[in-house]
């Protein structure tokens, strides 16, 4: 019999292919990463066994996602058109990591996903796997098969007598890990359509956030961050940290019209907070730190980063490359910043570093200015000269 080792939700998409994998004479092996989404897993398994899978695999890859994965692309400050901190993209390579091992395990010759053929998700998993292991086959059901619409994958499903928690109302799909949630179809296909509270997950509305506003402080060290008001945390603890506070006051909500890489614009909503309150705090201790070169050469890198992450070019050459630049500059990037929390949004109102090239007294416009003025009409002339005719 075909194997293959099919990368598994437990969601409508993933569930279905189990059903119709099976129903054309594969064997089944299912695959669920754990990334930190909140996921009671034994309905998921159920459902698999309902639907034909021979074995669900579960890996617990948090902390492995999180070291080699989120924090590489929180010190590159890496956010795709200005708004996504691309957490389903940053999990996309390592769920491809694990299915390429398990079909070596299972001797495998097939991998599958549940990737949508207008999606950006499934050029991310099947890149990665081409370039880990070009000899497997890969099948993708929801490009080939005969269902349209997610109606008819519920009435699928129901036929086979296999429950999914997702209604006609509530077509939402909805991918989650430690670092953010992405939300899309439904009513949110209408770029028109305000995104309904019932479509977030954890975050506050703005009419909900808190209204009273806190200062926050968070620490990092060569890049990283390990502190939360000077209290340490390893980086899971403070992600989830961060989460919650963030989250409450409705920060980390994004509306993004986004140019897919397969070359389609489309409509998603996000929720980020950790996510956007350590990349603006990280952004801050660089702007101390880093001279002037480096910082606009460092910004440059953030904006091919996140295209590499949402291209899916994660195990690519160039990708290692930006990582060596930008872990040279993460030396000495370490430092405290002060954040004011408020009903939706947040502030940098203090930072500091004990390698901040900035110098009060050459900055000042008050008593202990030490900046020879007299200079600036020279420097000014030898600036223009190649301007000049």
């Amino acid at each position: 019999m075909k194997k293959v080792v099919l990368a598994y939700s437990g969601g409508l998409d993933t569930a279905c292919c189990v059903k119709w994998l099976s129903e054309r004479g594969f064997e089944v092996v299912c695959f669920m990463a754990d990334l930190g989404q909140p996921h009671n897993f034994s309905p998921a398994k159920k459902r698999a066994k309902i639907a034909g899978a021979s074995r669900i695999y579960i890996r617990d890859l948090k902390q492995e996602f999180i070291r080699y994965f989120i924090l590489p692309s929180l010190k590159a400050n890496a956010i795709y058109e200005d708004k996504y901190t691309l957490a389903t993209a940053l999990g996309r390579p390592l769920i491809a990591k694990y299915l390429v091992d398990l079909a070596h395990k299972e001797k495998a010759q097939y991998i599958a996903h549940g990737c949508t053929g207008k999606g950006n998700d499934q050029v991310r998993i099947e890149v990665s796997s081409m370039i880990l292991d070009p000899k497997l086959k890969i099948i993708a059901p929801l490009r080939i098969w005969e269902f349209k619409t997610r109606e008819e994958e519920i009435k699928y499903l129901a036929k086979h007598k296999i429950t999914i928690d997702v209604t006609k109302k509530k077509l939402y799909s909805i991918d989650e890990n430690i670092w953010g949630v992405s939300i899309e179809c439904g009513v949110l296909e209408d770029p028109w359509i305000e995104s309904p509270d019932d479509a977030y997950r954890f975050t506050a509305s703005l009419v909900g956030a808190k209204s009273k506003p806190i200062y926050l402080t968070i620490g990092f060290k060569a890049g990283i961050p390990v502190e939360i008001n000077g209290k340490a945390y390893c980086a899971m603890d403070l992600i989830k940290k961060l989460n919650v506070i963030g989250g409450a006051f409705g920060i980390g909500r994004t509306d993004l019209v986004e140019n897919r890489l397969i070359g389609i614009k489309s409509r998603e909503i996000y929720e980020a907070p950790a996510a956007h309150l350590l990349i603006a705090a990280h952004k801050e201790i660089e702007s101390l730190v880093l001279d002037r070169n480096t910082a606009h050469k460092k910004q440059k890198a953030a904006l091919d980063y996140a295209d590499i992450v949402y291209y899916g070019l994660w195990y690519t050459p160039q990708k290692n490359k930006l990582d060596n630049f930008i872990n040279a500059t993460q030396k000495k990037i370490t430092g405290i910043v002060r954040l004011k929390l408020f009903k939706g949004g947040f502030a940098c109102v203090g930072r500091k570093s004990p390698y901040s090239l900035y110098k009060k007294e050459l900055a000042t416009y008050g008593k202990g200015d030490k900046f020879d003025h007299s200079k600036a009409e020279s420097f000014i002339k030898n600036w223009a000269k190649p301007y000049l005719k």
